[in-house]
């Protein structure tokens, strides 16, 4: 009596032998096993996409910047938004912690007194800063169906600095306030080196 091994399916169907049925499926097995990875059926090996990536890393354009606004950017900045126009102390509450451990999160919150009446309201609020890359931090625009003018958010600062805030109403006028914030921990900070 002879023992014989029952033949497999897979075998009749003329598979590979040592392979399982799914591999073989695989129409891309063969070139994986080869060391080549093929994405949608274009076969591209380990140097070609080395050479690829080295060719557009070196294509890419590096362009320095400053690492911090100055205060003429800050007015510059200011100067662009309000047109020139001068800006009234009062009327806005600028709420800002003086000592923040860490940059990264700054809590910020904007209050202007206003009726918020269609004859009578806020129409936006700016935010500067002094030392960041870029002094314009953000707007917020508001209508008066807002009912009252007041934002609360928060923002990166790249170190101790003055914040501006500027409400800007409907009539065109400009109110300010303005806090001085000191930053231990730095954030916002680009070093090309």
């Amino acid at each position: 009596m002879t023992l014989r091994r029952p033949e497999s399916p897979f075998r009749r169907l003329g598979g590979e032998s040592g392979l399982s049925e799914a591999k073989s499926r695989d129409p891309f097995f063969r070139q994986r096993r080869k060391g080549r990875s093929t994405t949608l059926g274009a076969t591209v090996g380990r140097r070609a996409f080395l050479a690829h990536a080295a060719a557009v890393a070196a294509s890419v354009t590096i362009v320095p910047f400053a690492a911090h606004a100055t205060p003429e950017a800050l007015a510059a900045a200011i100067k662009e938004v309000t047109g020139g126009k001068p800006l009234r102390e009062g009327k806005v509450t600028l709420d800002l912690p003086p000592l923040v451990e860490n940059g990264n999160t700054v809590p910020l919150s904007v209050k202007v007194d206003s009726p918020m009446t269609a004859d009578d309201h806020i129409k936006a609020i700016h935010v500067f800063n002094e030392k960041n890359p870029q002094p314009h931090v953000f707007n917020a625009w508001l209508s008066p169906a807002n009912g009252r003018a007041f934002i609360a958010t928060r923002i990166k600062l790249a170190d101790a600095q003055k914040v501006v805030a500027i409400a800007e109403t409907g009539k065109g006028e400009f109110w300010t306030a303005h806090a001085e914030v000191i930053v231990t921990i730095a954030a916002c900070i680009e070093d090309i080196t």
